[in-house]
């Protein structure tokens, strides 16, 4: 199904200014990596601890991330680019939030973790769409 719905992106892709040459391999790694990220922080913010508002913002943040990347209609480079920076910058202060109890909690650790691989796979992308610029 993936590769299904990476090839009709990347048919949708080709006909959008500066778009057409992205790594659907790259994007489909950042749509997982932020997939993953909203389900763990979803998971943590029901902890009802001091990190739950950031967890819960940034479960937002990634699914809308997401939800982005599927539909590429509309999208430009630079609007591209500010929804990466927006996940980006909402994972940290997430990831900050939870690595405050990550000693106490195996599920704030695991959000953290969550948090760090979706940034890390945001980057990859912004990475991606500067080489191919």
């Amino acid at each position: 199904m993936d590769s299904m719905m990476m090839g009709a992106m990347s048919k949708n892709m080709e006909s959008m200014p500066d778009m057409g040459m992205m790594d659907m391999s790259v994007m489909q790694a950042c749509m997982d990596a932020c997939a993953a990220c909203e389900q763990a922080c979803t998971v943590c913010s029901t902890q009802m601890m001091d990190c739950s508002p950031a967890c819960m913002n940034c479960a937002d943040m990634c699914n809308t991330m997401m939800r982005s990347m599927m539909r590429m209609q509309g999208m430009t480079p630079a609007s591209m680019m500010a929804m990466l920076n927006a996940c980006i910058a909402m994972c940290q202060v997430c990831m900050d939030e939870c690595m405050r109890h990550a000693d106490d909690s195996d599920v704030c650790r695991m959000c953290a973790q969550a948090c760090q691989a979706c940034m890390d796979a945001c980057m990859a992308m912004k990475d991606m769409m500067m080489a191919s610029a």
